[in-house]
């Protein structure tokens, strides 16, 4: 009977430990890896406000195969900010980066270098539309530095008017290298890298286009469309380290070239997931485009749009009759879809340059 109790008893007390051990929180921990090759005799280190790093002095990371650096750091509660510096000196250029709550892996691919982007351009002949182009490639500023890194994509209409003065039609450039590179310095865009595809002259009005309208012609946007996903994507995506998928696969452009971004993300969401469309010619032909997402009445496309109008435009109102087509169809201010309304805004490349911030931190948000 003695015995009987004494192994009641450590069945009781293993029994009450275990239940004790289920109310600890369990130790978690982050594995981060940072991929960036340093060259011989160099070393990545790492610096944080948790998981037992601190900003004053670094922990030196572990280099594996494939030049990546790796830590595992304890968990600490709602996660904690760190920061990779080459040889615990030189801090990489942009914001921190967030190790989230809980276990975790997080990757970063760290630049240390202010060498800038770097434009690169080709003439693209399109069998699909039977015309030649210049298209302008920018490479991000850590494209040449971190050959382990890759990017998302983004293709700009007008080409000519993104990156110079001298080859604008209007002899006003959109500045778009040097306001993307300023923002991705400061951590408030993820690197990229922008296509500007250059206009086709006569056949712009055609190609950008989804439809034909009575007072102007036009119609041939879906073959534009093709064209670049069947011809001049294939090559970017081979060419350059660029990623792949809806979500990394982005369009941006102004007046007609706003109009046939937003078709494009609106009919082709498995291949463009982010669009964004300024001051967008939403009123061609009879305003056809919102009308066809008023009256949608399937499940939307799985796409963000980016949307804008200024107060000194003549289309306001369609493009107000967008956002108010968007909100209809179950998309949310801020998470699926961004309006803004620029009260002193032209139709002019200064006022799209002046607001190219907004869909560039929208479309492309800094992240690990």
């Amino acid at each position: 009977m003695k015995k009987f109790y004494s192994n009641l008893c450590q069945i009781l007390a293993a029994s009450l430990l275990l239940s004790v051990l289920t109310l600890i929180p369990r130790a978690m921990a982050a594995d981060i890896y940072i991929h960036y090759d340093t060259g011989w005799g160099n070393h990545i280190a790492l610096r944080g406000d948790g998981g037992g790093l601190n900003w004053s002095n670094g922990i030196t990371a572990n280099w594996t195969a494939g030049n990546v650096w790796h830590i595992n750091t304890p968990q600490s509660g709602g996660g904690f900010n760190v920061k990779p510096l080459l040889n615990d000196q030189s801090w990489s250029i942009g914001a921190n980066y967030h190790v989230p709550d809980g276990s975790a892996q997080v990757h970063i691919w760290p630049y240390f270098s202010h060498n800038g982007n770097s434009l690169v351009q080709f003439n693209y002949y399109s069998n699909t539309l039977g015309n030649v182009r210049t298209v302008r490639v920018l490479l991000p500023p850590s494209y040449n530095e971190n050959t382990l890194k890759s990017y998302p994509v983004l293709y700009m209409h007008d080409g000519q008017n993104l990156f110079s003065a001298a080859t604008s039609s209007f002899g006003v450039e959109w500045q778009v290298d040097e306001t993307a590179e300023s923002l991705m310095s400061q951590g408030l865009m993820q690197e990229a890298i922008i296509v500007g595809i250059d206009n086709a002259g006569g056949a712009r009005i055609s190609e950008y286009t989804p439809s034909v309208d009575a007072s102007y012609g036009g119609g041939n946007g879906d073959s534009y469309l093709d064209a670049i996903e069947n011809e001049l994507k294939p090559y970017i995506e081979s060419t350059y380290r660029a990623k792949t998928g809806a979500q990394n696969t982005l369009m941006m452009g102004s007046s007609l070239g706003g109009l046939i971004s937003f078709y494009a993300g609106w009919t082709r969401s498995d291949v463009y997931g982010k669009v964004a469309g300024m001051s967008s010619s939403f009123w061609w032909d009879s305003e056809q485009l919102v009308n066809t997402v008023q009256n949608h009445s399937t499940a939307s496309p799985q796409a963000d749009f980016y949307i804008d109008i200024g107060g000194n435009e003549g289309s306001v109102s369609s493009s107000q009759l967008m956002n108010s087509a968007l909100l209809s169809q179950g998309f949310v201010q801020g998470q699926n879809m961004y309006y803004y309304y620029d009260a002193n805004g032209s139709h002019t490349e200064s006022s799209w340059r002046n607001r190219l911030v907004i869909p560039l931190q929208y479309l492309l948000p800094w992240q690990n």
